[in-house]
């Protein structure tokens, strides 16, 4: 079935990200997926700047990912509260993180960190979980 006007789908949206860097720090790069309910996946290949570490990669993926829902909602009229996802990703840091099960001693996580909580609040309903590198790789391609 399709959603009411203004709403978002009423199956959750199904996001994978990662990220990581070539050097660590170094060049940065991330990959995300996105399955809404009923469409082909679509996967996002996205690069960063010359001097970033793994963990500010992965946090850069995941807040473009939620920047990307919340657009394509907006422009669909629906509004996010009404939205649900599912996100997964590779990162015990990130998601623990995000969740505030682990500290956060860098500063410049910790701002990154506060951009994905704001993006996360501006959706219905949310889930994050950690899934094994493994998948990254089968769904991702890294």
């Amino acid at each position: 079935m399709l959603p009411l006007p203004g709403q978002a789908p009423e199956q959750p949206i199904q996001l994978v990200f990662d990220g990581g860097s070539k050097g660590n720090p170094g060049k940065g790069y991330g990959s995300y997926e996105v399955r809404w309910p009923g469409l082909q996946p679509q996967i996002v290949r996205l690069q960063f700047g010359d001097i970033v570490t793994n963990n500010e990669a992965e946090y850069d993926t995941l807040i473009a990912t939620l920047e990307a829902v919340l657009k394509r909602l907006q422009e669909q009229g629906a509004d996010p509260a009404t939205a649900q996802l599912d996100v997964r990703g590779d990162s015990l840091l990130v998601i623990n993180q995000v969740l505030g099960k682990w500290q956060i001693k860098q500063e410049r996580l910790r701002v990154r960190c506060q951009r994905v909580r704001q993006l996360l609040a501006r959706f219905g309903r949310w889930q994050l979980s950690h899934h094994d590198w493994a998948f990254s790789v089968e769904r991702l391609g890294h």
